[in-house]
């Protein structure tokens, strides 16, 4: 369908043809799990080492900004609900160059993610079983979940379901495990007490700013909510219940346990980097197998993550098309699923990880920097949507605030002074700085695209 090219005309988001076989237990089992992602239980050692105990105060502070930006995505997707979600929401309020802009840099986020987790699942396997290949590993994850996306939309939700099950019921057994020995009630453990919290921010400020960002890229992944609510049986109450409840689920399972971790384990302890911080913080419990156990837990993280993160680009990919801006052929749906797009996103995937193999310093590297720091260009996208589209709403069409940002405008504008913040100390550090030029170059190619495209299809 052709586009709109005009700023603050909505765009066409018509959803029709694909299905909504999402049922709500679903849905609120995805919002549940998606927050329990593979960056929270793989990415959080490093952060950890470079912050210690006050990793939790990095943890708080990102927690804030997103459920500022939840919120904000919530309000308008409860309004305007699309499978495109953010970049749907960037081209309403806009213009289609930032439909375009947040859109394709989110794709290619979502599918080099989906190959480095399938990197990551393959090596905890290949560990279990030495001698075989990572690669056919990857191989056979790939083609499972891109044979569970091809299917019926509800195949989806289903693998989603229980993967999130799982990992809610091994983060909350951590954390009760963990609450009972910091409370010396957990048998055959001494409470550590306080002793490994005195030295709160061991390196400074330098690793406070070291952990805040590691912890913001952890958060990575909320916004699949939005988009799988387009399928659901009913997208507003989804979106509804799923933003409504995000405060709670960050401030459990992501502060929560890193204030477990920190309590029980020493922040220098080795094993918090090369074993993970959940393993680390099991073992030193004593819980026989609990360590292999948190493992499997992690592998399932990546898993759910794999597939998750197939589906998003793929339901990305279709709207965009949908609305014009991008090869028709990833807009062809068969069987209320868009199958050519799954496709294309799986091999995009499979091709980061063959670029692990055959170009892992440079070409490889060259990817992983430039996506980089997409997510936060993606808020940046967000916020400033819902500034434009809460006037409108508010003037023409009020009943469909079904959800509310908090203190409009003011949040709004705090949580961009927030993204300014976090961009503003990514330029100070070496390794990130290289991350934020990487992204910035993609975000402003992109932008140029999608405006020269914008301004070709205002003179047909």
């Amino acid at each position: 369908m052709p586009s709109s090219t005009t700023t603050g005309t909505p765009p066409s988001t018509d959803d029709t043809s694909l299905s909504h076989g999402l049922k709500q237990r679903h849905l609120s089992m995805i919002a549940l799990g998606g927050v329990i992602g593979a960056g929270l239980f793989v990415g959080s050692g490093a952060g950890i080492a470079a912050a210690g105990p006050s990793i939790v105060v990095a943890y708080a502070l990102s927690g804030v900004l997103v459920m500022l930006v939840m919120r904000m995505l919530g309000e308008m997707s409860a309004a305007y609900p699309s499978s495109g979600s953010f970049s749907a929401h960037a081209e309403r309020a806009i213009g289609p160059w930032a439909g375009f802009t947040a859109g394709w840099s989110f794709w290619v986020l979502l599918c080099t993610a989906v190959g480095l987790e399938g990197i990551g699942a393959a090596k905890i396997v290949s560990g279990w079983l030495p001698g075989t290949p990572e690669w056919a590993w990857v191989a056979l994850f790939m083609v499972v979940f891109c044979g569970t996306n091809l299917a019926a939309v509800k195949n989806f939700g289903e693998f989603e379901f229980w993967f999130a099950a799982l990992k809610v019921g091994a983060i909350t057994l951590f954390l009760v495990l963990g609450v009972l020995a910091i409370l010396g009630i957990l048998p055959g453990t001494d409470s550590p007490g306080a002793s490994h919290l005195t030295d709160f921010m061991p390196n400074g400020g330098e690793g406070l700013v070291i952990g805040l960002l590691a912890s913001v890229f952890a958060y990575g992944g909320l916004e699949t909510v939005t988009i799988a609510a387009a399928e659901s049986e009913n997208p507003v109450k989804g979106v509804a219940t799923a933003v409504r409840t995000a405060m709670w689920r960050i401030a459990l399972f992501y502060i929560g346990s890193m204030a477990v971790i920190v309590t029980l384990v020493p922040w220098d302890s080795e094993a918090v980097v090369e074993k993970g911080p959940y393993v680390a913080a099991l073992d030193e419990l004593g819980i026989p197998g609990a360590g292999q156990l948190m493992n499997v837990v992690v592998l399932v993280a990546l898993l759910s993550a794999m597939n998750a993160n197939i589906y998003g680009a793929s339901r990305i990919a279709y709207s965009l098309v949908a609305r014009g801006q991008g090869p028709k052929v990833l807009g062809r749906v068969s069987g209320g699923v868009p199958r050519i797009a799954v496709l294309a996103s799986s091999v995009f995937g499979f091709l980061c990880v063959l670029l692990s193999y055959w170009r892992p310093d440079d070409v490889f590297a060259w990817l992983l920097n430039m996506i980089g720091a997409v997510i936060l260009a993606v808020w940046i996208f967000i916020a400033v949507s819902q500034l434009r589209l809460r006037r409108r709403l508010e003037r023409e069409a009020p009943d469909k605030l079904a959800v509310r940002m908090w203190a409009f405008p003011w949040l709004t504008w705090v949580a961009l002074a927030g993204m300014a913040a976090v961009f503003v100390l990514m330029a100070r550090e070496p390794d990130t700085r290289v991350q934020l030029y990487s992204t910035g170059g993609m975000i402003l190619v992109l932008a140029a695209v999608g405006y020269a495209w914008q301004k070709a299809r205002a003179k047909q």
